[in-house]
C-alpha cells in the first residue's frame, strides 16, 4: 500500500493546460444559462442559501475529515477524498435534479452560489483540514503547497469564467442562448474525452490500484448524498428541494479536484485515482438516484 503514495500519474503539461481551457469553457457554458435574478431569488429564499452551503461548505468536509480519521486510508487517499470534499458542485447536478423532479432554479442557483463561494472555500476547507490529518499534513508539507497560487487557479477556472458568462448572458440574452446550446455539450464532450484519454494512457495503473479506493469511494458518495438528505429533512424542507440538496451534496465537481491535483501534486496516486473514480461513480449514483425520485412526489 505504501507505493500508491509515491504512484504518478502519466499527465503531461499540454494535456494539463487543455484539461484547464475545458474546465474553464464548462463553466462559461453554465455561466450563459445564469442571470442575476438567479441570484435575487436565491437571497430572498434564506433558509435554502444556508442549508446549501451549510451541507456542501461546512458539513461535506467536517464528515469526510471524520471518515478519515476513522477507516485510515493512505494518505494520498485521504487527501484526494478532501480534495473532492472541498471542492463545488458539478454542473452535472442541475441536468439530475431535473431528471429527479427537483427544484432545477434551485439546483442552478446553488450550483452559481457555490462557484463564487468555491473560490475561497476549496482551498480553505482542502488546506484546514488537510494540514489537520497529520498523515496528510506531512504530504502537503512535501509538495510546499502555496494557499495563494490554489486561491489563484480556482478563480481563473470558475470565477472569471462565471463572471464573463453571466456578462455576455446580461448584456446578448440571445446569443448567449445560441452559444450555450453548442457550447455545453460540445466543451463536456471534449472535457470527458480528455478524462477518457488521461485513463486510457494510466489503465495499468488503474487496475493495480482502483480496489484500493473503490469501496471507499462509494461509501463517501453515499454518505454525502445522505448527510445532503439529512441536513434538508432537518430543516423541513419540501421533498422537492430535500432531492435538490441531496443532488448537489453528492455530486461534486470532481473535474476541478482533478485539475487541481494534476497541477500541485503531479498527479499523485491516490489522490488521482480516487478524485477519477469519483467523477466516474457520482454520475452513475447520480443518474441512479435521479430515475427512482423521478417517480416519486410530495
Amino acid at each position: 500500500m505504501q507505493e500508491l503514495d509515491s504512484v504518478k500519474i502519466n499527465f503531461d503539461s499540454g494535456g494539463l493546460w487543455i484539461l484547464n481551457i475545458a474546465l474553464a469553457v464548462v463553466m462559461f457554458g453554465v455561466a450563459l444559462g445564469i442571470t442575476l435574478n438567479d441570484f435575487k431569488n436565491l437571497l430572498k429564499q434564506p433558509k435554502l442559501v444556508f442549508v446549501g452551503v451549510l451541507s456542501q461548505f461546512i458539513l461535506l468536509p467536517f464528515i469526510t475529515f471524520l471518515l478519515v480519521n476513522l477507516i485510515k486510508p493512505q494518505p494520498s487517499i485521504a487527501l484526494g477524498m478532501m480534495m473532492v470534499a472541498a471542492c463545488p458542485g458539478g454542473n452535472i447536478s442541475n441536468f439530475m435534479t431535473h431528471m429527479a423532479k427537483g427544484n432545477t432554479a434551485l439546483s442552478i442557483s446553488l450550483t452559481a452560489f457555490a462557484t463564487f463561494f468555491a473560490i475561497v472555500m476549496t482551498p480553505f476547507n482542502f488546506q484546514f483540514y488537510g494540514g489537520l490529518y497529520q498523515p496528510t499534513a506531512q504530504l502537503l508539507k512535501e509538495v510546499e503547497l502555496n494557499p495563494l497560487e490554489l486561491v489563484k487557479l480556482v478563480t481563473l477556472i470558475l470565477g472569471i469564467p462565471l463572471v464573463l458568462g453571466m456578462v455576455l448572458r446580461h448584456f446578448k440574452e440571445q446569443l448567449a442562448l445560441i452559444i450555450s446550446k453548442v457550447l455545453k455539450p460540445l466543451s463536456i464532450f471534449i472535457f470527458a474525452t480528455i478524462v477518457v484519454i488521461a485513463f486510457s494512457n494510466n489503465i495499468d495503473i488503474f487496475n493495480t490500484y482502483i480496489h484500493h479506493v473503490l469501496v471507499i469511494g462509494i461509501s463517501h458518495n453515499i454518505l454525502a448524498i445522505l448527510l445532503g438528505l439529512a441536513v434538508a429533512i432537518l430543516f423541513k424542507l419540501s421533498f422537492k428541494n430535500r432531492k435538490t440538496i441531496a443532488i448537489e451534496t453528492g455530486i461534486q465537481n470532481s473535474g476541478l479536484g482533478l485539475l487541481l491535483i494534476f497541477t500541485f501534486f503531479n498527479g499523485l496516486g491516490g489522490m488521482a485515482i480516487l478524485a477519477a473514480f469519483w467523477g466516474i461513480w457520482h454520475i452513475i449514483s447520480g443518474l441512479l438516484l435521479a430515475f427512482y425520485w423521478s417517480s416519486k412526489s410530495d
